[in-house]
């Protein structure tokens, strides 16, 4: 009852890059900051 599934880190993680959507949260983050700058300014 102890057979433990053991899978390579690559197909665990099904290949993902964890840095690569690091990046695109940061960038998705910069930009979200910007368009709201650009809202506020053309608003007021």
């Amino acid at each position: 009852m102890d057979q433990r599934i053991i899978e390579t880190p690559e197909r665990a993680s099904q290949g993902q890059k964890p840095g690569v959507v690091r990046y695109v949260l940061a960038v998705s983050l910069v930009l979200v900051v910007i368009l709201f700058g650009v809202a506020y300014v053309i608003s007021v």
